[in-house]
């Protein structure tokens, strides 16, 4: 199983360190910068040999080059989007295979949030990198993609194991959780998480990692087709693609 430590940067991104222990391999998963990541590699003993990089956005990738040049460690990202990935030595897309020492992550392309978005799963480990894609109890804004990108992109991770840890890049739960009970207010395993976030937050705890059960269970961006979503924004059966739409333009003027 990957050693994953999570480090909270800026005012709510989260770079994660993760090591296969088998062979001492570890990669910095979206590091907006440097400076904290090798902190605390220094003060966990771990020698960062790569980056693995969801999308180009300055806080996931504002840390590649000093990282890369403290440590050499070798750069991963979205083959698509190389261009705007700094540093970046391997590229990677969709249906393809990474090995982190002993452990394999699957790459899915996940565009929506922006147009190269991928994401990474470990499926032995149960943990999936996310990026921007998918929040706990939310999904990124469409800057790049469309409603039936993000769509397809969220379907897809709906269909990992319920039991797969979600690691998302930025603490946005609360936050997201005020608009989804706008949405469905009578959901139980809404209102669990809300009250469950409610509390860690009170004692300055994070809601990262969330999974895929309860996702699935909660977050109305990956339920747009359920037919109580659909209702709540005026679409009763409407295609899931416009339910989605709906409920995305909703939160962006929340």
């Amino acid at each position: 199983m990957l050693d994953i430590r999570q480090i909270p940067v800026l005012s709510d991104n989260f770079i994660y360190l993760v090591r296969e222990p088998a062979s001492g391999t570890v990669a910095a998963v979206d590091p907006a910068v440097a400076e904290p990541v090798l902190a605390e590699a220094a003060r966990l003993g771990w020698a960062i040999t790569h980056i693995l990089n969801t999308h180009h956005h300055g806080d996931h990738v504002g840390g590649n080059l000093a990282i890369k040049a403290a440590t050499g460690c070798t750069i991963v990202g979205p083959g698509p989007d190389a261009a705007r990935i700094p540093g970046i030595d391997v590229h990677v897309g969709d249906g393809d295979t990474y090995d982190l020492g002993a452990e394999r992550a699957e790459v899915f392309f996940v565009p929506g949030h922006t147009r190269g978005h991928i994401a990474y799963w470990f499926k032995d480990s149960q943990a999936l990198f996310c990026g921007d894609t998918l929040f706990s109890i939310g999904c990124g804004r469409l800057f790049e993609g469309t409603p039936a990108q993000m769509w397809t992109s969220l379907k897809r991770f709906r269909d990992l194991p319920p039991e797969t840890r979600v690691y998302c890049a930025h603490e946005y739960t609360q936050s997201n959780i005020r608009f989804a009970v706008t949405v469905e207010p009578d959901n139980m395993a809404l209102r669990a998480r809300e009250a469950e976030v409610a509390n860690l937050r009170a004692h300055g705890k994070p809601t990262v990692p969330s999974t895929i059960g309860m996702e699935r269970a909660a977050n109305p961006f990956m339920r747009a087709d359920e037919a109580g979503v659909a209702a709540a924004v005026g679409l009763k059966g409407h295609d899931p693609v416009a339910v989605f739409a709906e409920v995305r333009r909703r939160k962006d003027s929340f």
